[in-house]
């Protein structure tokens, strides 16, 4: 087994989102859609279906209702991804950036993105796809 991730998405609209979205806009990045996911990390994760039944069968992380869970490649970063980090290493807040419809941001819009507003470098840190 090795270490995997999944993200747990809403499904519902995320407000958080959009008012990152709009801020970012303000901040002057051009910025066409943001979308929030929490990570969880798993050490020595199981095949992709025990891990989504895990997830599910957890309430603290997972609403049937409002929640979709995504099993990822690896455990890093998607692509115009960046995850924060507070207190939990193995639960980030995932933060993915679309310049276009389709067209993830770059890892340099991404860094701009956390100076000006998803990472406080004073308590949090950024992770970015390698």
């Amino acid at each position: 087994m090795s270490r995997r991730a999944v993200a747990i998405e809403l499904k519902i609209p995320d407000n958080a989102a959009y008012t990152a979205l709009v801020t970012l806009r303000r901040l002057g990045l051009a910025v066409e859609r943001v979308e929030r996911s929490q990570i969880v990390r798993y050490e020595d994760a199981p095949s992709p279906k025990v891990l989504v039944d895990r997830v599910q069968g957890d309430e603290s992380l997972y609403n049937p209702n409002k929640h979709r869970v995504t099993v990822l490649d690896g455990d890093v970063p998607r692509t115009g991804e960046v995850w924060i980090v507070q207190d939990d290493p193995d639960m980030p807040v995932a933060w993915r950036l679309y310049v276009a419809p389709g067209t993830p941001a770059s890892t340099e819009v991404l860094k701009i993105a956390c100076e000006r507003l998803l990472c406080n470098p004073a308590v949090e840190r950024a992770i970015f796809s390698r």
